[in-house]
C-alpha cells in the first residue's frame, strides 16, 4: 500500500515538563519526519510532530500509543493526516 504523512499534536502534562527533552525522546522513540514548537498560552508549548506512516490498518494507532506512553506527555490528537503519492 501506500504511505500517508500524519500530523499529531503533543501536549506535555504542564509547564514543568522539559519540551527539549520531550522533543528528543519522540525522536528517539518514532524518527519523524519533523517536529514544530507551537506555543499555546501562557508558556505552554506542544509539539507538532511530522511522521511518514505506512498506509495499513493500525499503523497510526502504533505511532499514538508510542506516543501516549512516554512520560510527560498529557495527550496527542491526530490533526490531519495525507496520502502521499
Amino acid at each position: 500500500m501506500g504511505k500517508v504523512l500524519a500530523t499529531i499534536k503533543v501536549m506535555p502534562d504542564g509547564l514543568e515538563v522539559d519540551i527539549n527533552k520531550l522533543e528528543e525522546e519522540i525522536k528517539q522513540k518514532i524518527n519523524p519526519e519533523r517536529i514544530d514548537k507551537q506555543p499555546i498560552a501562557f508558556g505552554l508549548v506542544a509539539l507538532i510532530v511530522e511522521k511518514v506512516i505506512a498506509d495499513d490498518e493500525g499503523e497510526i494507532e502504533k505511532v499514538e500509543n508510542v506516543l501516549k506512553s512516554i512520560e510527560g506527555v498529557s495527550s496527542i490528537e491526530v490533526t490531519n493526516l495525507t496520502r502521499l503519492l
